[in-house]
């Protein structure tokens, strides 16, 4: 017995700053989505009061530091700028609220927004960004994104993935690629990277791309939008979000705040349909095995004792490994033994009184003794 609890120290004594570093099971009722483009989805209108007003289920992960007082991988309100600093309002804005609004109360809803104004595509493919001839007025921003927007949009991804769980990728790009045949293939490797590097399902995570500024409403490149509307056919996952109708500021290629505010409604309104009917995952499920989720099986006895308490649950021990005791184990609440640092008799066969103080009585299991409860039969 003197080996074995011995044994029993030195397995805790390595072991438990390995618990200690865990992190509870990412949240999958805390939607996450990741966006990228050129100016159009930084944002470019201005920034109305009611643009101001926070949606408390709505957050962004910042992917841009120094920019009012927020600082890279934290989650702060998703108010304007979203992108960057000296960013507008844009279709992110609008989306994030939109499926707050749509979706059950219990869900909640995040961004990760990577964007440089007048990029082409090629600012985001990873074996080719570096070969990018940057105009002066993107070098800054690009800095400021580490020189690499797709490895930040990444990076901070990552992050993201471990507090909830990405659903889509919404991309609005093409002014700089106008015209260009072989732009929704060089979408299809980007996004193809993006699951890869994230360890994504096509299946699960669609593209959602939207139209640039409509040609009768003087849109400069709504040439491009034929070529935009191509993209289902080279990924089957992608989905086309029209411009139609949408206002743009007098420059040709920049919606209204009232447009952008829009064009965010029907991204959300597209991935709702892609969605379904979204049901609230339950948290709470005490009787699933809620340690699984960071690499451990469950205690097999129902009164495992309790040697580790964190905020993920209880721990015990089984065979020298941890183990997450059930939430509802009702067996492991009403041992009695456990505060003295010992284990309740199993129930499957019947116990000997062989020993009795003012604690309770006991038997022994495994060579150990264990606490007799009203629970198990006497033999």
């Amino acid at each position: 017995m003197k080996g074995k609890f011995f044994n029993l120290l030195l397995v805790l004594a390595t072991t438990s700053s390995l618990i200690a570093g865990t992190v509870a099971a990412p949240d999958p009722n805390f939607h996450i989505y990741l966006a990228f483009g050129q100016s159009n989805m930084e944002g470019q209108g201005p920034i109305e009061p009611q643009d101001r007003i926070p949606e408390k289920r709505y957050q962004v992960l910042s992917t841009f530091g120094n920019c009012d007082g927020r600082e890279v991988g934290k989650w702060y309100d998703a108010v304007p700028p979203l992108a960057r600093c000296f960013a507008r309002v844009g279709p992110m804005d609008y989306f994030g609220r939109t499926l707050a609004k749509k979706l059950p109360e219990e869900i909640k809803i995040g961004a990760v927004i990577v964007a440089v104004g007048g990029c082409s595509i090629q600012l985001f493919e990873k074996d080719n960004y570096m070969n990018y001839k940057l105009e002066n007025y993107m070098v800054d921003v690009v800095k400021n994104y580490g020189g690499n927007p797709y490895k930040r949009l990444i990076d901070v991804a990552k992050l993201a993935q471990k507090d909830g769980v990405i659903k889509g990728i919404l991309l609005h790009q093409g002014e700089s690629n106008n015209g260009q045949t072989n732009w929704p293939y060089r979408v299809k490797a980007v996004y193809e990277n993006i699951l890869n590097d994230l360890g994504l399902k096509a299946e699960e995570v669609p593209l959602l791309a939207g139209e640039v500024v409509q040609t009768s409403e003087g849109g400069q490149c709504g040439g491009m939008n034929k070529i935009i509307n191509t993209l289902p056919n080279v990924i089957p996952t992608a989905h086309v979000v029209s411009s139609v109708g949408l206002k743009q500021q007098g420059d040709g290629y920049h919606f209204s705040t009232e447009a952008y505010r829009e064009f965010g409604e029907r991204y959300a309104e597209e991935m709702l349909k892609i969605l379904g009917d979204v049901k609230v995952i339950d948290t709470s499920d005490n009787d699933s095995c809620w340690s699984e989720a960071l690499g451990y099986s469950c205690c097999t006895n129902s009164s495992s004792p309790v040697v580790y308490t964190d905020d993920d649950g209880q721990w015990s021990v089984e065979n020298n490994e941890w183990c997450g005791i059930l939430k509802n184990n009702s067996s492991n609440h009403s041992c009695w033994a456990n505060t003295l640092g010992y284990q309740c008799c199993n129930t499957s066969n019947c116990r000997n009184i062989i020993y009795e103080d003012n604690d309770g009585q006991w038997d022994v299991d495994n060579n150990q003794w264990c606490g007799i409860t009203s629970e198990n039969k006497i033999c």
